[in-house]
This record gives C-alpha cells, sequence and structure tokens, in this order.
C-alpha cells in the first residue's frame, strides 16, 4: 500500500506544472533529501561509479540554489550513511574527499549567499581532512543567518538514537534529571539535529521508497516525496515538483 501511494505521489508531483509553485504560500521551513542514484546513473553510461557521485555534486549545488531562493530555512542532505561504510575501499575514500572538494569550489559562494553549513552525525572514524574541510565550512558560515546546509555524514539514525540513550542514561544516573522528566523534547535535545526543526518534506531520488536509517525519529510526521529520477538528473524543476506536491497536502499531524 506505502509503495502504491509512493509511486501515485511521484507521477503526479513529476506531471506537475512548475508555474503552480506558490512562493507566497506554504514553504518547507526544512526539506531533507536523500541523495540516491549516482552509482546507477554512472553504470548505464558505463562509467566507474565514483563518475556518478562527482556527477551529483553538481545536482547538490543547484538544489542548495533553488531552496534558498524560494525561502527554505534548512536543507539536510543524506551524504554518507553509517551502512556506507561497508562499500568497496576506493569508492569509500572517494566519498570521504568529496566534502574537501566541494566545499573548496563552493564555500565562498556559500559564504556569499549568506548560507550556514553544519555537519550532522558521528564524527568517529571520518579522516582527519573531511572534518577539517567540514570544520572550516562551520567556523567560516557560523554567523551566517540564511538557508542552513546540513551534511549528513557518518550519520546513522539508529546510531544517534542508542547515542542519545546513552547520553540520558548517564544524566539519571548522575541525578541531573529526574525519570519524570523524560519526555520527546528530552530526547530531541540529545539528537545529533538538536537545534534543528523536524522534516516538513522529504524528497528521495532513484525510485528507492525506503528511510534507509535517515532521521527515523524526526521524520515522524514529515511528508514524503519519491521520484524515479536519478540524483545527478535531478533539476531545480524536480525539486520545485516536490514542493508543489508538498503544498498540495493537509497536515494534519492525526487530527481531523
Amino acid at each position: 500500500m506505502l509503495e502504491h501511494l509512493a509511486r501515485k505521489w511521484s507521477r503526479k508531483a513529476q506531471q506537475a506544472n512548475t508555474t503552480e509553485l506558490d512562493l507566497s504560500g506554504q514553504i518547507p521551513h526544512h526539506v531533507a533529501v536523500i541523495m540516491d542514484g549516482n552509482g546507477r546513473w554512472a553504470k548505464k553510461r558505463n562509467l566507474p561509479r565514483v563518475a556518478g557521485h562527482r556527477a551529483g555534486m553538481k545536482t547538490v549545488k543547484e538544489v542548495v540554489k533553488a531552496a534558498d531562493e524560494i525561502g527554505v530555512q534548512y536543507l539536510t542532505m543524506y551524504a554518507f550513511s553509517t551502512e556506507n561504510w561497508k562499500r568497496p575501499r576506493d569508492e569509500v575514500d572517494f566519498l570521504m574527499r568529496l566534502p574537501q572538494e566541494f566545499l573548496s569550489t563552493e564555500l565562498e559562494e556559500l559564504v556569499e549567499r549568506n548560507v550556514r553549513v553544519r555537519m550532522v552525525g558521528s564524527r568517529e572514524q571520518l579522516p582527519p581532512y573531511t572534518i577539517q574541510a567540514l570544520e572550516t565550512a562551520e567556523h567560516r558560515t557560523r554567523n551566517n543567518t540564511g538557508l542552513q546546509l546540513n551534511f549528513a555524514l557518518n550519520y546513522g539514525a539508529r546510531k544517534e538514537i542508542v547515542e542519545a540513550v546513552k547520553d540520558i542514561a548517564a544524566r539519571l544516573q548522575a541525578g541531573e534529571i529526574d525519570l519524570e522528566q523524560l519526555n520527546e523534547d528530552v530526547i530531541s535535545r540529545h539528537l545529533y539535529t538538536s537545534e534543528i526543526p523536524d522534516p516538513d518534506l522529504l524528497i528521495r531520488t532513484s525510485g528507492e521508497i525506503r528511510l534507509s536509517n535517515f532521521m527515523l525519529w524526526q521524520l515522524a510526521y514529515t511528508e514524503l516525496w519519491f521520484t524515479e529520477v536519478l540524483w545527478p538528473d535531478f533539476t531545480r524543476e524536480h525539486f520545485y515538483q516536490a514542493i508543489v506536491e508538498y503544498q498540495g497536502r493537509a497536515r494534519r499531524y492525526g487530527a481531523v
């Protein structure tokens, strides 16, 4: 049933006229994106998988610009999951270099656009050059007040929740909080995304219809939008189509 609905939503959105985008209407505050299909894009062209990842960087740039221009406040890109370490070593090494490569060419424009960069995920296992590139971008953009661009890197929702539970248990044991005080807000404040509102809209490319261990807590009431377009082929027009679809939905949060 979920798969049927997801494909129906995807077809409807891709048929939408992007002129229907109402900039005076409801623009999602936070859009999260699962960037999927780089490897398949490369395979279709008889190219190595890393060629797909490099092509996907251009899409990241275009989507950031599109989100910024229509007033999205937070954009979270799922760049590398805790499960991605299982991929071939040469591909992992390439992916670890991508933040450095992307930020070395795009950071100045991000600064000019008043974009704030932040990493969301665990810094364990990440090579020093990856951490340095991200920390430099975070430092350079720390006072920016426009779109916040979050790179979910070495991110896994189950790991995030386990770490949050450990932190809360330690605070309970130390007497810093009482059991009666434990609620959803307390848990949210112990997640990687403690200062980021939950996503209003999730976009996933490449035709896969699953969350892949991404923001499991935060996506409880997020609107989901799926497309069969591979990430390197995803354009700002596709992004606008997702926003149009979002604007046509009624968010009831369990109410009537």
